[in-house]
């Protein structure tokens, strides 16, 4: 059940080369404009964070399988045995949902900055800041909806 195959937000941003115009991207005030050498090293980023889950998905799921396949052979296993590998069955899925997840936020960084949302606040529409995106380039929120979303919480 591997999933190595490009997503759909994976080949858009492939399709559309993020060919935007740095300095259109919105900054917040005092902050200096994007320029193409920032862009391009946010998206060789986020290209190898996404190259790295997808390797990190692929060993889950294969570990998953692995386990999946061991289970029927504990006819003697005791009560101890049977529950460790009920631990390791569930921690890998566990780590292949999070690296999935992981994932759709990175291909989703990789289209926004493809195209004019990225760096807005999805929320109140103001810019996250660049200070913020350079080191979160997964924010979709700006700090203060990011506060206002924790609060609810």
């Amino acid at each position: 059940m591997t999933r190595n195959k490009t997503t759909a937000a994976a080949r858009t941003h492939q399709a559309t080369g993020a060919r935007l115009d740095p300095a259109s991207l919105p900054v917040r005030p005092g902050e200096d404009a994007w320029t193409a050498e920032e862009v391009l090293e946010l998206q060789t980023e986020l290209d190898a964070e996404a190259a790295e889950l997808r390797a990190e998905i692929t060993t889950s799921e294969e570990a998953v399988s692995g386990l999946m396949r061991d289970s029927g052979d504990g006819a003697g296993d005791d009560q101890v045995d049977a529950g460790t590998k009920n631990i390791s069955r569930e921690h890998e899925l566990s780590l292949a949902a999070n690296a999935r997840d992981m994932l759709a936020q990175t291909e989703r960084a990789l289209l926004r900055i493809a195209s004019s949302s990225f760096g807005l606040c999805e929320s109140c529409g103001k810019a996250i800041g660049k200070a913020r995106v350079q080191a979160f380039p997964r924010a979709t929120l700006c700090v203060e909806c990011k506060q206002k979303q924790e609060r609810r919480y």
